[in-house]
Order: structure tokens, then sequence, then C-alpha cells
């Protein structure tokens, strides 16, 4: 039958891209979603893999639902994914955002350890959670400094895995991930605003994109290379954290520019910058240090930005 593995959130851009490389090397791939019923699972439906993975339906923030979807499943990889995505929108839902991920990832490991079952837990952990530390590369040893209730959820369920593991000997790991894009960004994500803006701009709308501001600068991957980091991860001898990144920040004006000249068009045409919509704080450089992903796990990025920028653009057409 081959591994069997557990994908939190089966249904987002990780969760679909996991599923598809996991299918790759022959595992039987489980998938959740709050209510599989009323979930499209386009992404799943847009890779062909759809009718490949089995999917149930499981609320993480309910233990119960947690509980039997890990003893009737028995999977010897989890994957935990899910949770609510946006920095932007968990200032206006910051109960919703906090128990998604800290009460999720606490249900899943407490589930693990009742259930005593030899399982391996990978967990989306966030570049978020390190806040402004100036210019500075941040690694594993980077103290965190969360800015917004995302970022606060997540180093909360940080540091629930890193007790679990060091509490009760659970083989669990963070994956410290910096942002990495692709087509399956929701609309929400400034990437795929920007790039759907350009397109119908192009396309002959009249319309100017509105963006709070454009002197950020990201440390910006492609989606699909970074989920082959969370398997190697699972695949090393003992458990541990790693920074996943591409080690290069741009700021936001190179991407926007990127994808403008992509569509033919002069980005300063058509960008509108509105300090109002404005988050309450808001991180303005962020920048990664992912050499120990490199050694240790000997993975490393090798799609640049201009190269995801545009395999979005091409999907957009």
């Amino acid at each position: 039958m081959g591994m069997k593995a557990l994908i939190c959130g089966i249904s987002g851009q990780d969760g679909s891209y996991l599923a598809n490389f996991l299918l790759s090397k022959t595992y039987q791939v489980w998938g959740t979603s709050r209510n599989c019923e009323n979930t499209k699972f386009e992404n799943l439906t847009y890779l062909g893999i759809k009718e490949k993975v089995k999917l149930i339906s499981m609320v993480s923030n309910d233990f119960g639902s947690v509980f039997n979807a890990l003893k009737n499943i028995a999977p010897d990889e989890i994957y935990f994914l899910s949770g609510q995505s946006s920095v932007g929108l968990s200032f206006d839902q910051p109960s919703e955002t906090i128990q998604s991920f800290t009460l999720g990832i606490l249900n899943v490991l407490e589930a693990i350890r009742v259930l005593q079952i030899p399982v391996k837990l990978y967990h989306a952990s966030s570049s978020e959670c390190f806040g402004d530390i100036g210019l500075s590369a941040a690694d594993e040893n980077t103290r965190f400094h969360p800015l917004s209730p995302y970022a606060i959820a997540k180093a909360s369920a940080h540091w629930l895995v890193v007790n679990y593991r060091n509490a009760y000997g659970i083989y669990c790991c963070n994956g410290i991930l910096f942002n990495h894009e692709s087509p399956f960004r929701p609309i929400r994500f400034v990437t795929k605003k920007i790039i759907s803006s350009a397109n119908r701009i192009a396309r002959g709308s009249s319309e100017k994109l509105n963006l709070e501001r454009v002197d950020i600068a990201r440390d910006w991957g492609w989606a699909p290379e970074y989920v082959e980091a969370m398997w190697i991860m699972l695949q090393q001898s003992k458990p541990d954290d790693f920074v996943i990144a591409t080690g290069i920040t741009r700021p936001l004006k190179d991407f926007i520019s990127i994808a403008f000249s992509y569509f033919g068009l002069n980005w300063q045409e058509h960008i509108i910058v509105n300090p109002s919509l404005s988050r309450p704080s808001d991180l303005i450089w962020s920048q990664a240090n992912p050499d120990k992903a490199r050694i240790i796990l000997q993975w490393e990025s090798t799609v640049d930005l201009e190269t995801t920028i545009k395999n979005m653009c091409d999907a957009e057409k």
C-alpha cells in the first residue's frame, strides 16, 4: 500500500501541490476540509488528482473530529497546513485566525499523544513570526516578534510543536516558510491581485490598481518546490525546524514592474498608492537565511522571482 499521508488543508495552494508531489512518490493521500461536500477542491481538479486522493471532513479546532480522523486513518505522516491564511484578514478576524492555527495544531498534537501512533508531523510555521528585524536575515535562531494576529497565531502554534517534541518525544517539525507564490494564490493576496489586474488592463480595462504601499520587500519563492522541502523534513532521522526561502529579498516594486511588463504595460500608469488601505501594523522588510535547509536537507530554491511571476502570468491568460 505504501506510505499514508494526511494533509490538513488539502484544498489550499500548498496542500494541493503537496498532494500532487506525494502521489508522485506513490503515497496514499488523504486530505481534510471543514466540509468536503461543500468544498469544490478546484486546485485538485486543475492538477487532475481529485479522484486520486481520499477526502474527509475534519474540523481542526474540534478535538473529537481530529481524534477520530487520526484514529481511523492512522497516517504515517501528517501535514498541518490548514487555517486562515491571510495576514490582512487576520486583523478583521483575529479570533478565527488564532483558533484555526493554535487550537488546530494543539488538537493534532494531543491526538497523536493520546493515540500514541508512530506518526511524523509537519507544521506550517511562518516567516511572519519574526516581525520587523530590520535588514537582518532571519534564521532558525532569530527571536520572534509577531506584528499581526496571524503572526501571533503562527508563533503560538510553532512553540506548541517545539514543546510537544521536547516534552513527549513526538516527531514534529516546523517549516518556517517565507512567501511562496503560484497561480493557486487567492485574489486577496497582493501578488495575485497585481497579476490579475495587469491582465485585465492589458485586455482593455480602464481600472486602476489600488495598493496600500509599494515599498515593502519580501523573499518570494515558487510554491510547488517548497512542498518538497516539507516532505524532506519528515525523512530526516530526527525532527527539527527549518527556514525555507530563496535567500533573496526583492521589493514589491520589482514584482509589480515584472508582472506589468509581461503584459506590455508601464505599472506607474496603472497603480494608485492609497495609504488608507494600510494594515494597523505591517512588516516592511523580510529577509531569510536558508543555509540550514541547504546543508542538512540538501534543499535549495531553484526558481527565481522572474520565473515565478512568468508562471503566474502564463496561467492567468
